[in-house]
């Protein structure tokens, strides 16, 4: 009966010292009141923050699920509800109808880069560049990322800026830095 005990006692506290070496290796971000797991991936963690419902629902409507979910890696400027909620009214229901699928798709593909871009990264390529980074996104598109004192900054081809309020929220599959602003390519809606 002792041997039993023992050996429960011992798996016991070697799945709680697996456990919090686990939890210890992940490095969470909160982000819209949630958690964000290095270990899921982007929509998997964007589908918890209260503040990208709207940014979730526009990917679900542009069926750009599967591309956010697979291997990447990708890099992620993440507006905000917030920042949804600065376009002219009515432009989110337009965008999130099924005839206007492929503009959404445009406009939610200008947001992203190919690659696991860091925020240490974008500020070498800033700095590298004399204060201008020029950055292809997946939808052919060019933004621009600068700095304003520590602040890092996304132009949009329009001229529409959005900060980088949250830096480096790690994915399995890239990383996300959510912006406070929707950029939108050209031509502009």
């Amino acid at each position: 009966m002792k041997t039993l005990n023992f050996f429960k006692v011992t798996v016991l506290m070697l799945s709680l010292v697996i456990s919090q070496n686990f939890s210890a290796q992940e490095k969470t971000k909160m982000v819209g009141g949630a958690e964000m797991y290095p270990s899921k991936n982007i929509v998997e963690n964007a589908v918890n923050s209260k503040d990208h419902t709207t940014l979730v629902a526009a990917v679900k409507a542009a069926g750009l699920v599967d591309v956010l979910t697979s291997e990447g890696p990708f890099t992620v400027f993440a507006p905000t509800n917030k920042a949804f909620d600065m376009l002219p009214e009515g432009t989110v229901s337009t965008l999130l109808k099924a005839e206007n699928k492929v503009k959404l798709q445009t406009i939610l593909k200008y947001h992203v880069v190919a690659g696991n871009w860091s925020a240490k990264e974008i500020i070498a390529l800033i700095k590298k560049g004399n204060g201008k980074a020029a950055i292809k996104t997946v939808s052919g598109g060019t933004i621009t990322a600068w700095m304003k004192g520590k602040n890092v900054y996304i132009s949009d081809e329009n001229g529409g800026k959005a900060k980088v309020t949250i830096a480096d929220v790690n994915q399995s599959n890239g990383v996300i830095h959510v912006i406070d602003a929707v950029l939108l390519p050209k031509p502009a809606m």
